[in-house]
C-alpha cells in the first residue's frame, strides 16, 4: 500500500469497533479488549503518519510507548477485575457500584 488512505480507513474501522465494544459490553474483560482496540488504532495512525506525512515524527517510538502503556494498563485492570470477581463472583460492570463513593 503506497497511500495513507487505506491505513486511515483501517484505523477508523478498528477505532469504531473498539468504541462500540466499550459502549455495549457489560463484561469488564470485554471493555478492556475494546480499550486495546482503540489504542491499536491510534498506533496504526501514528505509524502511518510517520511514514507518509512527516518523516521527522518518530511514530514508531510513540507506538512502542503506547504499547508499553497498554500493557501496564491491562495488567492493572486485570488485577482490579480479578479482585472484584473474587469479592462479587461476577465481572458485569452494571452490578459493580462499590467504587462510586
Amino acid at each position: 500500500m503506497n497511500s495513507l488512505l487505506p491505513y486511515l480507513i483501517t484505523a477508523g474501522i478498528v477505532f469504531s469497533l473498539g468504541i462500540f465494544t466499550i459502549i455495549y459490553k457489560k463484561n469488564a474483560v470485554g471493555i478492556l479488549m475494546g480499550v486495546e482496540l482503540v489504542l491499536n488504532s491510534v498506533n496504526l495512525n501514528f505509524i502511518a503518519f510517520a511514514r507518509f506525512v512527516d518523516h521527522q515524527l518518530n511514530g514508531q517510538m510513540i507506538a512502542i510507548f503506547i504499547i508499553i502503556l497498554a500493557a501496564a494498563e491491562a495488567a492493572i485492570a486485570l488485577a482490579i477485575i480479578l479482585n472484584l470477581y473474587r469479592l462479587r463472583t461476577t465481572v458485569d460492570v452494571t452490578q459493580m457500584n462499590e467504587m462510586k463513593n
